[in-house]
């Protein structure tokens, strides 16, 4: 029997010229981390580093490092999936189209599992105490895995068809863990929480077995936003070209191709400290309590290889799994969510905290001034997956054919904010729960969101630069143009919800006629060097920094039948506050012991 773990297709990697080696001992304490980030950053190959220090297993980075390298992976399998996507969302399609039938057929094969009787390569046990893993970043609170494969049943209805594969990041070591105890870190809205609330009610432990390696199909699959009813184990068997194969052991149902498995229990009410961990927003989510996994086995294929990836400030490695995701899951939104056309999370902007739509206004055809079905739509879409998480919506109408395609990041703000008005447009939702690696809402999993609607004609027209002969009050300095209409500007350091109040309206009162309707927008922030930029230094800084309830104001705001408006301009209060996590900085000793391997006589001299 074939087998597909990771140091399988390192051979394949290699064998196409797609592979580097690394030879030099490094340490899975920041270097790794520190190389993964520069070989990305190059769109550089594959490495395998062959000696990882303290560690008897080599380690694989980049594996998913360029979108040249994903299609080669995934090689007519997006095909296959984008059909059986289609077909989901639309069944005639399929229907009359028979020469796509075979295809279909072959996808659906494969998206069946296979059993087996165990393990597809020869493995032996794996000491707890040698569990193998990585940090990241300085202030992370120990070492993990990064591109982990939960997989669980429902207690309710156990077997692979209500199975739940996902990734949810692991802590081995560090806090208050001891060799068989590692931490379950799993964010809101998430397939495992189901499973989890249905044992705890049932007052049993949820089993949980967690692969790592494997085909890389299956990470992939992982992380899919999939319709309910369809387990993410088919969805690999159809990205591998080949069905998922699984075997049960012990009450456990686990993967047989994986190169590492941890097989452990979720008791109720089992926490223990998870974190600080360097996470996708650019910031650490910090140490909560987070269910503690207790082992009860482990195993490790004999020629096991540790996958890992670094994730940080976009864009990074995983920004490529959502490029891939969104592609060829683009039918689904529009079959699911009726009147929505497209959406788009934007990566620059740390991708939960801004998401961009199209939908359509149809309910009043022959008028077309305000956003009505829009608003509906938009509740769909924070209804639906994965999008719940969404901060800030901003929904254009396209039922005139005007709206650019939200990935078109500037084309889309641009046509937005010519039509924004900020006496009707701005839609709050508040005190409600929130992605659990934002923190600007001042707690774990609480915070607010806004939707933004727009439709009709332009009411302005944008201006480029900063407003002639500003006013600007004491503390206030630096005003630089960000996008067309949009300026920021260095503000006094927050301190306080208070001086905050005091300082948007001593600006209020100076702006009140001053700052003309071609400027709608105004961010205050820390550093407007920083945040003007670049339109992705701007997202970032912007959207990973508000609370939609505390920080998004205005100039002439006021509150008329419990809806919040201002004439304008909106305020963006984009400073850093006390209750935000900290931003990732890389350990400099760590940078430079990796450049070593750039250097002169180094395996990536040149590069």
């Amino acid at each position: 029997m074939k087998t597909f773990g990771t140091a399988d297709w390192a051979r394949e990697l290699e064998r196409r010229g797609e592979l580097l080696r690394v030879r030099e001992q490094l340490s899975s304490d920041l270097e790794l981390a520190a190389l993964q980030r520069r070989l990305f950053r190059k769109g550089a190959p594959a490495v395998l580093v062959e000696h990882v220090e303290g560690a008897r297993f080599p380690a694989m980075a980049n594996l998913y490092g360029t979108e040249a390298r994903m299609k080669a992976l995934f090689a007519g399998a997006d095909d296959a999936l984008e059909l059986l996507f289609a077909a989901h969302a639309d069944p005639k399609r399929l229907l009359l189209a028979p020469k796509e039938w075979p295809r279909a057929l072959r996808a659906l094969a494969d998206a069946l599992p296979r059993e087996v009787g165990g393990p597809t390569a020869p493995w032996n046990a794996l000491p707890f105490d040698r569990i193998p893993g990585l940090r990241c970043w300085p202030e992370d609170g120990g070492r993990f895995w990064t591109l982990p494969q939960a997989l669980t049943e429902d207690p309710d209805r156990p077997g692979w068809r209500n199975s739940n594969l996902g990734m949810y990041r692991v802590q081995v070591d560090g806090n208050d863990y001891v060799p068989g105890v590692v931490g379950m870190h799993y964010q809101v809205h998430r397939g495992i929480g189901l499973h989890h609330r249905k044992a705890i009610a049932k007052g049993v432990p949820l089993k949980v077995s967690v692969a790592l390696g494997g085909h890389p199909a299956h990470a992939l699959a992982a992380v899919m936003p999939l319709p309910e009813g369809i387990p993410e184990i088919a969805l690999a068997g159809v990205l591998a070209r080949r069905r998922f194969r699984l075997f049960r052991k012990d009450g456990f149902l686990q993967s047989a191709d994986a190169d590492f498995v941890l097989n452990g229990l979720l008791f109720p009410d089992d926490k223990l400290p998870e974190g600080p961990f360097g996470d996708h927003m650019g910031y650490y989510s910090m140490r909560h309590p987070m269910p503690a996994l207790r082992l009860s086995s482990a195993w490790a294929r004999e020629d096991a290889v540790f996958p890992f990836t670094v994730v940080g400030r976009p864009p990074r490695e995983d920004s490529l799994f959502g490029a891939f995701v969104h592609r060829i899951t683009s039918d689904l939104v529009p079959a699911s969510l009726p009147g929505v056309r497209a959406v788009n999370a934007v990566d620059e902007a740390g991708v939960h905290p801004l998401l961009l739509a199209v939908g359509s206004e149809r309910d009043v055809p022959y008028e077309r001034i305000r956003p009505r079905e829009l608003l509906t739509q938009a509740m769909a879409i924070l209804g639906f997956g994965q999008l719940s998480l969404a901060k800030v919506l901003v929904i254009a109408d396209g039922s005139r054919g005007d709206a650019p395609d939200p990935r078109d990041v500037p084309a889309f703000l641009r046509h937005a904010l010519e039509r924004a008005d900020w006496r009707r447009d701005l839609h709050f939702v508040t005190n409600c729960a929130a992605d659990t690696l934002d923190y600007t809402g001042g707690e774990l999993h609480a915070g607010s969101k806004c939707v933004w609607a727009v439709a009709g004609d332009p009411v302005r027209s944008l201006a480029s630069g900063i407003p002639p002969r500003l006013p600007l009050p004491d503390g206030f300095s630096d005003p630089r143009p960000v996008f067309p209409g949009v300026f920021a500007m260095r503000a006094p350091k927050w301190t306080s919800a208070e001086n905050a109040d005091r300082e948007i309206s001593a600006l209020g009162t100076l702006w009140r006629g001053a700052v003309g309707p071609e400027f709608p927008v105004a961010v205050l922030c820390d550093d407007s060097e920083r945040l003007s930029s670049s339109g992705a230094d701007a997202l970032w800084g912007i959207f990973t920094r508000i609370d939609p309830a505390h920080d998004v104001r205005g100039v002439g705001e006021s509150v008329e039948a419990k809806h919040w408006g201002c004439e304008g301009p909106l305020l963006l209060d984009a400073r850093s506050k006390p209750h935000h996590a900290p931003e990732l900085v890389p350990d400099e000793k760590a940078e430079e012991r990796v450049d070593r391997l750039f250097a002169p006589g180094g395996p990536f001299y040149g590069m």
